[in-house]
């Protein structure tokens, strides 16, 4: 029997249909090809680039030459533009505004990779502090509200280039589906006086059916109303509203048990296409209660189709008991060897 379940964050109902899934193995991906040739990420194409805005390089080595392990450039095709004024207003019933913001590109490592997994857990805290680099500098930009980290991993997940990288979007307002969820949250906490992302987390600890991975300070699980198939959130233990406020030690395991669910899901789905997006709380607010900076993975192996444009719900036919079960058992030092051929 199908299942409607509601997600608390966004009342968003998601239809939990078994029936209509293949079993977790049938969801394997085609094998990602590295079809090498030119790539104007790999070191020593840095003048094939925009000029960096930052980077953690060596010691004695120059901007925009050799000698870097994570680099940040200007996306070369922004979706909005650094330069100018937002210049608001409205047309009748319409409002509008320049396209200010920023639009930037983290280069995750000087070799040509195609999976963060690649790297070393240390090499991934790199990026994380990048991230938090970025997002410090430019939320001190009065016309910025907020910051969205995302990475896009196959073709299937919008990738236009296999070197692995992230992306950075800043822009003027607050995307919808983060006030969304903010909204619900505000609301569970004049409720209840609890941060509902709080409670999750220990009602996840608690049950453990949905738990991929769990650290000192994250935990990963499958979540309860998932949208797609092997669908997996990364949170904090502690209650804490900024990524950007983000403490070396904390960085430090969130790396592991990043890169450690990105494995996971590459030995059990070979290699699938995928997003990943962090949602955090606005420029513009300090420390709040009712809200909890969270990592959301998404592999890419289902489409959307007209049901779910026209009615707003999911149709997601692996449960997340089931899909966090698979991954539990997915084991890494066996099948993360296995290179792409």
């Amino acid at each position: 029997m199908p299942e409607l379940r509601k997600d608390p964050i966004s009342s968003r109902w998601v239809i939990i249909a078994t029936e209509r899934a293949m079993r977790p193995t049938d969801f394997k991906s085609e094998p990602q090809l590295i079809r090498g040739g030119f790539c104007p990420f790999c070191e020593g194409n840095e003048d094939k680039t925009p000029p960096e805005i930052m980077s953690y390089r060596e010691r004695g080595t120059q901007a925009n030459s050799k000698g870097w392990r994570v680099r940040v450039v200007p996306n070369k095709f922004p979706a909005l533009r650094i330069e100018g004024k937002l210049n608001k207003h409205g047309e009748g019933i319409y409002d509008s505004m320049h396209g200010i913001g920023a639009h930037e590109v983290i280069v995750e490592s000087p070799k040509h990779i195609a999976s963060l997994t690649e790297l070393e857990d240390k090499q991934v805290e790199e990026i994380l502090w990048t991230y938090r680099d970025r997002l410090i500098d430019l939320k001190k930009d009065r016309r910025f509200n907020y910051g969205l980290l995302f990475k896009n991993v196959g073709t299937a997940a919008g990738a236009t280039l296999e070197h692995s990288h992230s992306q950075l979007i800043v822009t003027p307002i607050v995307p919808i589906s983060v006030m969304h969820e903010m909204n619900g949250c505000e609301e569970f906490y004049k409720y209840r006086g609890r941060c509902l992302f709080c409670d999750m987390v220990q009602q996840e600890l608690a049950t453990g059916t949905r738990i991929v991975y769990d650290g000192e300070m994250f935990v990963a699980f499958a979540p309860y109303a998932s949208r797609f198939p092997f669908e997996v959130w990364i949170l904090s233990k502690v209650h804490a509203s900024h990524f950007e406020n983000l403490q070396k030690l904390e960085a430090e395991e969130l790396a592991h048990v990043l890169r450690n669910v990105l494995l996971k899901l590459e030995a059990s789905l070979e290699f699938p296409p995928y997003n990943y997006i962090i949602h955090t709380t606005p420029f513009t607010l300090g420390e709040i209660e009712h809200y909890h900076w969270h990592i959301e993975i998404i592999p890419r192996l289902t489409r959307v189709a007209g049901f779910e444009w026209g009615s707003g719900f999911y149709i997601n036919t692996v449960s997340p008991e089931n899909a966090a079960e698979f991954l539990r058992e997915t084991d890494i030092e066996k099948k993360a060897g296995s290179a792409r051929s």
